[in-house]
């Protein structure tokens, strides 16, 4: 499969709600959906990587699951504010880039003072 861009992921996202006449859920429900979703995350890293394991009437749920199911809320949220996530990703890396470009020790860093 052919690797998407966040533009065609948006379109995909926006044709996919698009076909339904309740459309997107209001920015306030939609966060409400994203808290949920990243408590699913959060509860299956525990099970994976901490000292919570799962109960065994519990269902296998992937990592990989939650996170598309957090991707696919954020989108839903972006495309309902008329927001371009690249635009904001480019935005966010440019303020690490600069903000932040001291912040962190690089691996390619001599650790003279």
């Amino acid at each position: 499969m052919a690797a998407k861009s966040m533009k065609e992921l948006q379109k995909e996202v926006d044709t996919y709600i698009g076909q339904f006449k309740e459309g997107y859920f209001s920015p306030l429900a939609m966060l409400a959906r994203l808290t949920e979703e990243l408590g699913e995350l959060a509860r299956e890293i525990n099970h994976y990587y901490g000292e919570k394991p799962k109960k065994s009437s519990e269902t296998e749920k992937a990592i990989e699951e939650e996170l598309g199911d957090l991707l696919f809320v954020i989108i839903c949220l972006a495309n309902s504010l008329h927001i371009d996530l690249e635009e904001a990703h480019d935005m966010v890396m440019h303020k690490f880039n600069t903000r932040d470009k001291d912040r962190w020790t690089r691996i390619n860093q001599d650790n003279r003072e």
